[in-house]
């Protein structure tokens, strides 16, 4: 298991380092995730045991009918929202870092409060009905609910899964009961490359935000001294001297 510096960790069978990347093999198919090797605290064994695998995969519930909000001034108003900000207090009310939630709202959506996927799931964070029920959400396209209800929900999976990131956002996309049937992430192309995608946003995201910070650090540079002119030339190079007593400039004043 990769432990990450932020605290996320990422089970796999094995690993390679591949230039400024450690390659995380996270299953025996091959698949993996490419992490910047700076951002690996350590490498720990992973106790946690396997779920049997099912013999037949349980049923998935069928979407409900999805009801397309009509393009009224409520819907105009929706559009207005300062997302930045819902996505701010929806993470700090459940305690996750708004870059990890913006990563997955990209995914899901592409920022688009009314997206519906082919399987139903709407708005931002792209609830399916059936969970957006659960959580509470009555409006799955009004951007603060969605956002509320799917920040919430990912705080659930991260808790479900000891905050295993891979798994916790392999469930998001599959379902928790993909997770278990096969004791992690599922071998879906689409799931693994869902959470390749998001894992990788955000950890560029925290480099970014890491060079910002130490360029930020960086000391002032200090202009080269003047070398000492000669009498002759101070002189020379002097302004007139103002005429009256009007045209002064008070000594201690600050040119704006």
């Amino acid at each position: 298991m990769a432990v990450l510096r932020n605290g996320f960790s990422i089970p796999h069978e094995r690993h390679v380092v591949v230039g400024n990347n450690t390659r995380l093999y996270t299953s025996a198919d091959g698949s993996y995730v490419d992490v910047p090797t700076s951002q690996i605290d350590h490498f720990e064994e992973d106790l946690t045991p396997s779920s049997p695998s099912a013999k037949a995969a349980p049923r998935t519930a069928e979407a409900l009918p999805v009801n397309l909000p009509a393009k009224t001034a409520t819907a105009k108003a929706q559009a207005n929202v300062n997302l930045s900000g819902v996505v701010s207090e929806a993470s700090g009310r459940h305690n996750i870092d708004p870059d990890l939630v913006n990563s997955v709202i990209w995914a899901e959506s592409d920022f688009k409060t009314h997206a519906v996927s082919r399987k139903g799931a709407q708005g931002l964070m792209q609830l399916m009905p059936q969970t957006a029920a659960t959580l509470g959400v009555d409006n799955a396209f009004d951007p603060r609910s969605n956002v509320e209800g799917g920040t919430r929900y990912l705080r659930e999976l991260l808790e479900k899964y000891n905050f295993d990131l891979a798994k916790a956002l392999a469930a998001y996309n599959a379902g928790p009961l993909r997770v278990e049937q096969y004791g992690g992430v599922p071998p879906y192309y689409e799931t693994r490359a869902y959470v390749a995608r998001i894992i990788r946003d955000y950890n560029r995201k925290k480099l970014a935000e890491q060079h910002a910070a130490k360029v930020k650090k960086k000391p002032a540079t200090h202009p080269a001294k003047q070398p000492m002119m000669a009498d002759s030339e101070r002189e020379a190079r002097a302004p007139q001297t103002a005429s009256s007593s009007g045209d002064k400039v008070m000594r201690g004043s600050t040119l704006r």
